[in-house]
């Protein structure tokens, strides 16, 4: 469950980013002044359209890996416009299935993805997606794959739109099934309210996933006074469950290893490492990386081979350009 976004994509100089008062390797919501950012990427001579939204890339990614048609089901919020209609067409194209709801007064949410080098910066027009409404997912059909659901996932973006529906999934999957989380960026932890989700939803992450920065920030906002990742993933994996089951958390750096802590015990596993010259597009590596692991998880396998998924996919990503893949991937479970 999240936001559904068409990103806008385009490789840029660094000019731009300065224009707008963006970083590289950042993710921002648009203000006002960010508005005519979304026309001048349009603009761009290599400019791609693409199906994005950090928990819809994930889902696709999973799919992919799975080869195994309708495994996976998405909600969220898009317009009735043709952007919508190129979501859900990439969406079923890929073998996920849709559960959108429509908002025919909102357009369809856009994120333009600037492009310097191999790094990125995603500014955000959330438009419909920031509708969702928790009603939609209590509808029959739809609460129906919520309660059939072996895993349900979210990014943290989902924070800003309808914590009560991550309420109703976590808490759905409190005896049975697995709830996933995303800390997704700094500045959901850094304005309280999104914070606020966080803490309320944690006790119900079975796995919560990140990456170095996203785990420095969180423990800045608790006042941990520490930049130790491991440390950091520790109390993470240690915060109190009203579960059953030890909150798996894990954390990727890049192309350093992977920290994945259980119930307070860490190991680290290695990524594919490429050249800089096969690097495209880091974009979709966090989410794609996700996508490999949760297919790993949902086949019921250990850690090391769902991280091992989650390498090779995000590996594949990272070589082209936006959320996209090949066929077929070229991997043997």
């Amino acid at each position: 469950m999240g936001n559904p976004l068409l990103d806008i994509s385009a490789e840029v100089g660094q000019d731009v980013l300065d224009k707008y008062g963006l970083k590289g390797g950042d993710a921002v919501l648009a203000e006002e002044k960010h508005q005519p950012l979304f026309g001048e990427m349009a603009k761009q001579p290599n400019v791609q359209y693409i199906a994005g939204g950090a928990t819809q890339n994930t889902i696709r990614v999973a799919q992919w890996m799975l080869q195994q048609p309708g495994a996976t089901a998405y909600m969220g919020c898009v317009g009735k416009d043709a952007n919508g209609e190129t979501l859900a067409k990439a969406c079923a194209d890929d073998g996920v299935k849709t559960a959108y709801m429509v908002d025919e007064s909102t357009p369809t949410g856009t994120c333009a993805t600037l492009i310097v080098g191999i790094e990125r910066s995603l500014c955000t027009n959330l438009n419909a997606a920031n509708n969702y409404k928790a009603a939609h997912c209590q509808k029959p059909e739809n609460w129906k794959i919520v309660q059939d659901a072996k895993i349900i996932y979210s990014a943290g973006f989902f924070a800003t739109v309808s914590p009560e529906a991550i309420k109703l999934a976590s808490q759905e999957k409190k005896t049975e099934g697995i709830y996933c989380m995303n800390l997704s960026a700094p500045f959901l932890m850094q304005v309280p309210p999104f914070k606020a989700v966080f803490n309320e939803t944690m006790p119900y992450v079975d796995y919560l996933f990140g990456n170095e920065t996203e785990a420095l920030t969180w423990a800045q906002t608790e006042g941990w006074e520490t930049e130790d990742i491991e440390f950091i993933a520790t109390r993470l994996s240690l915060i109190p469950s009203a579960k059953n089951r030890k909150r798996t958390v894990v954390i990727t750096q890049g192309c350093d290893p992977t920290i994945v802590c259980i119930g307070g015990m860490v190991q680290k596993y290695p990524v594919l490492v490429l050249p800089k010259e096969k690097l495209v597009d880091t974009n979709g590596a966090g989410d794609s990386y996700v996508g490999g692991f949760l297919a790993g998880l949902v086949k019921g396998l250990p850690i090391a081979d769902c991280c091992k998924a989650g390498a090779y996919a995000a590996s594949v990503i990272v070589q082209r350009s936006g959320c996209t893949f090949p066929a077929k991937p070229d991997y043997t479970w």
